[in-house]
């Protein structure tokens, strides 16, 4: 096999080598013992990040996809032979890897609280550990990215909020992958013309500084490309903005064939440019020309524009979004909490973790008004809407079990309309009860009586 480096991307069918060394290292191990009995592993946080009063899961339902079509392809066995680590026999195990277990996940869209799984694989425990990495990673980046983008949509309020963030985000698959969580956070657009299509959120953009800076003269330029494209944005603000807007007026009062549907701001004072900029249009009879703002906007600069009302029409939001910059990781763990049949649990300083294969049960309200959360063993009884739902069943898809996109995105949307209004604001560090279960707590004394027995 040829030595030389590949490209900078990597296919799909690749995704079995997607994994830290340790996890098949300890396949192997496990392999080699004979240790074969199921396993559950759970994926949580157990803090919320900074700066944020809600998380919104998602990408646990995507990963499933990715799980039950995992194939180590002989091009993959080929290339860790060459690690000159792990035995023939392991290679040929895992030659004919398929998933085979079970996973149990929250619908993607609900927003998630700590000691919370997110979703739990239970099957042999070399099955289980193999997916460590790509499970969170799937996990962490479209959840991190949909919980900024809920942010900025809940700042906005019913004025649309269009993603940006491409050109500054870590990775092309992270802007694909990205768009899908912002949409299911409730954006309204998007700049990625792949991903926009393939994920059904509209594709939106204008045109550029450097259009009007290669023309002689500003207008010519607007008129171009107005002509191209009927009803389109036009992007003001290179020279001077408010002079730029009046012989916006003055043109489209000469040509009565010439259309915009909006002028875009995208540096200075967007407050009092954008105030400027409407009582230009509207003295000149254009009340219907929408303005659009851009220029390192995140959640804090659009709330203060929405309470005071100014005139803004629309958002683009960049890197804000595309790096979620105020708190871009989740300290996601993929930890084992059962084994065998009995419960596992991990007792490290600051780490300490609950045993056994788990259930969330959501209580609400006679309005429906969501009141705080349970944390029970899978086989417990409490009050609440149980939220974790078994979605691969032996490495198959449980049918009905995955929802269609569309229907993901109304059900976040309702998710969060649902939760106390203190959750909701953005600086607002507001409490949220999440209670473990009696019976949890004492499966969890045990074990750990199990593990650290007394001298």
């Amino acid at each position: 096999m040829s030595s030389a480096p590949r490209s900078g991307f990597f296919n799909n069918d690749d995704l079995a080598l997607m994994v830290d060394l340790y996890e098949l290292a300890m396949a192997q191990a496990y392999w080699e013992s004979g240790m074969d009995g199921d396993a559950t592993f759970s994926l949580f946080f157990r803090k919320r990040p900074d700066h944020r009063n809600i998380v919104l899961a998602c990408g646990q339902q995507h990963v499933c996809d990715v799980i039950r079509q995992l194939r180590f392809r002989d091009e993959h066995i080929e290339r860790l032979r060459k690690l000159d680590m792990f035995r023939d026999d392991f290679l040929a195990w895992l030659r004919d890897f398929r998933f085979s277990g079970d996973v149990h996940a929250l619908p993607e869209g609900t927003p998630v609280f700590p000691q919370e799984p997110l979703l739990e694989v239970q099957a042999p425990v070399a099955e289980a550990q193999i997916l460590e990495s790509l499970v969170m990673n799937y996990v962490h980046l479209e959840t991190v990215l949909a919980s900024k983008a809920l942010r900025l949509v809940m700042a906005a309020g019913k004025r649309p909020v269009v993603d940006f963030g491409m050109r500054r985000m870590h990775g092309l698959d992270s802007a694909y992958r990205g768009t899908r969580a912002y949409r299911i956070a409730g954006l309204a657009g998007t700049s990625n013309v792949l991903a926009g299509q393939d994920f059904g959120l509209p594709v939106r953009g204008t045109m550029a500084h450097s259009f009007v800076q290669a023309h002689d003269d500003e207008m010519d330029a607007f008129r171009t490309y107005a002509r191209l494209y009927p009803d389109t944005v036009l992007l003001v603000d290179t020279y001077d903005t408010v002079a730029a807007v009046k012989r916006i007026t003055e043109w489209l009062r000469e040509d009565k064939d010439a259309r915009i549907s909006a002028i875009r701001l995208d540096s200075g004072d967007l407050a009092q440019l954008a105030r400027d900029c409407r009582q230009v249009l509207d003295d000149a009879g254009f009340e219907d020309i929408k303005i659009l703002a851009s220029s390192g906007l995140d959640e804090y600069s659009i709330a203060e524009m929405v309470a005071d009302d100014v005139p803004i029409d629309g958002f683009g939001v960049g890197t804000a979004i595309g790096s979620a910059k105020d708190s871009p990781n989740l300290e996601l763990a993929y930890k084992l909490t059962e084994y065998g049949g009995q419960p596992r649990m991990k007792n490290s300083p600051g780490k300490q973790s609950y045993p056994a294969a788990k259930q969330v049960f959501r209580q609400s309200d006679a309005q429906g008004r969501v009141t705080g959360d349970v944390i029970a063993h899978r086989d417990e009884e409490a009050e609440g809407c149980p939220l974790l739902v078994r979605t691969l069943h032996q490495g198959e898809p449980v049918e009905g079990a995955i929802a269609s996109l569309d229907d993901i995105c109304d059900y976040a949307r309702e998710a969060v309309e649902r939760l106390p209004s203190d959750l909701r604001a953005l600086d607002r560090d507001a409490d949220y009860p999440v209670r473990i279960s009696d019976r949890l707590k004492q499966i969890q004394d045990d074990t750990l009586k199990q593990v650290m027995p007394e001298d």
